[in-house]
């Protein structure tokens, strides 16, 4: 005789379910706001995690950069670059927003905000531009609370990942035909130095880039030329 007790808690839920479930997600009926936000963290956690899948695998601009790293002594697995929800997300109407970061300890690693990226190529110039900090760090050996090692590693990533183009400062509202990509450079690289809690001022985060400016622009290893 068939067993007459309810269905376990643990049944998966029918295709009706989730559906409904999506439906309230997207409708906001039936949902609080916080879980309405978490359901669209997870998203954008996913979203990011198979853009930056598809980048290690197929981006000329990463594939050469992990290759320089594995070349130099630094492997960088997969799960070292992680896709995480982040503060200060990316709006139409900021943006500087934060979308990514290199955390040098304890082994290195790279932390990308998912949900402040509003193409994949702003996802690879932002992988590119914090492999070339690990890059920097594996080769020439960057101490990050000197200012000038700082400022030269901000000046090489934002000279070569393409973080500069002439489209992307468009976008953040930046405007300029006369040097605009030394421009956006130096501005990148002297609030970047800024932040280090290192830095006494922006005076001083002024002053590292420029003693490094010249050799630190020139320098584009492990590229022929700037991307």
């Amino acid at each position: 005789m068939a067993s007459s007790d309810p269905p376990s808690s643990s049944t998966p839920s029918s295709s009706f379910d989730r559906f409904l479930r999506k439906a309230q997600l997207v409708t906001g009926l039936g949902v609080t706001d916080e879980e309405r936000a978490k359901d669209l963290e997870a998203l954008n956690v996913r979203r990011c995690e198979k853009m930056k899948k598809d980048l290690m695998e197929s981006s000329p601009l990463v594939v050469f950069m992990l290759k320089h790293l594995r070349l130099s002594g630094c492997q960088v697995p997969e799960e070292n670059i992680f896709c995480v929800p982040c503060q200060s997300p990316y709006t139409t109407t900021n943006y500087t927003a934060h979308a990514g970061a290199y955390l040098p300890h304890p082994h290195g690693a790279l932390k990308l905000c998912a949900g402040h990226f509003f193409s994949t190529q702003h996802v690879e110039s932002t992988i590119t531009h914090e492999l070339l900090h690990m890059f920097d760090e594996c080769r020439f050996k960057v101490d990050w609370t000197n200012l000038r090692h700082h400022a030269c590693s901000e000046i090489r990533a934002n000279n070569l990942s393409g973080d500069c183009r002439y489209f992307r400062e468009l976008r953040r509202g930046f405007v300029g035909f006369t040097k605009q990509h030394q421009a956006c450079v130096r501005r990148r690289a002297i609030t970047s130095v800024a932040a280090n809690p290192a830095c006494p001022s922006l005076a001083h985060a002024e002053r590292a880039v420029n003693e490094v400016w010249e050799s630190c622009l020139s320098d584009t290893r492990p590229f022929d030329e700037i991307y």
